[in-house]
């Protein structure tokens, strides 16, 4: 039996007692684990399974070519960003991001820190942490644009120039990204509520350009209408 630290990403009921669940590990990247009983009348652990919620998974040895199954887990972390509904908005649609786009990651302790980082940001209520993820995120798979003198970016080569390429990437939304490419700390950036939409509408657009078969998240809409 071997233990394993991960972010729940998202889960599926299976039958009537049991569950798949999708998480990013610290040691493996992305796996799925098979969890017996959690749907059981008497089981209160089902109320545990909250998107990026921290566990600590005890694994059975893996038999034959199927997933491994967990014996049992624990919280690593409580939180209280599940009781704010921003940040609720915001955990939900990272998670969805992730749960999509990470499905053939590997160990990778930087995305994993990246993820602690981020929802140390979400415990301090910072609402614009999500913006800021996702360019950390093109950061560490090495497709983040290249700094220079220009003035929009150009989301097809990654660059700046001195002209608008991209309808999404006026000089407003090109210089936030500048931002928070050159900061050491982007976190505490503050993107206006005026741009705040077409800067992740932005990021989404680049990240078609840049990561094979990226798939926009479903739960975008709900975070766009939540942050009006």
């Amino acid at each position: 039996m071997n233990s394993q630290n991960g972010f729940l990403l998202s889960y599926i009921k299976y039958g009537e007692n049991d569950a798949v669940l999708h998480c990013f590990t610290e040691e493996d990247g992305f796996q799925s684990y098979f969890l017996k009983g959690i749907y059981a009348k008497r089981n209160k652990k089902k109320a545990l399974l909250l998107p990026l919620s921290k566990f600590n998974f005890s694994l059975n040895p893996l038999k034959g070519n199927g997933i491994q199954t967990i014996s049992k887990f624990e919280l690593v972390k409580s939180n209280d960003i599940y009781m704010d509904i921003k940040c609720n908005s915001v955990v939900f649609f990272i998670s969805d991001f992730l749960n999509q786009n990470l499905k053939h990651e590997n160990k990778n302790p930087t995305i994993f820190f990246c993820l602690e980082e981020f929802i140390d940001e979400l415990e301090h209520q910072n609402y614009q942490s999500h913006l800021v993820f996702l360019i950390k995120i093109l950061k560490i798979q090495g497709v983040a644009p290249l700094l220079n003198e220009g003035n929009f970016l150009d989301p097809e080569t990654g660059t700046f120039s001195q002209e608008l390429t991209h309808q999404l990437f006026s000089e407003d939304i090109s210089t936030i990204w500048k931002a928070i490419l050159y900061a050491e700390n982007p976190y505490v950036i503050k993107v206006h509520s005026t741009f705040r939409k077409d800067f992740l509408d932005s990021v989404l657009v680049y990240y078609h350009y840049h990561i094979t078969d990226f798939k926009t998240p479903t739960s975008l809409e709900v975070i766009q209408q939540i942050f009006e």
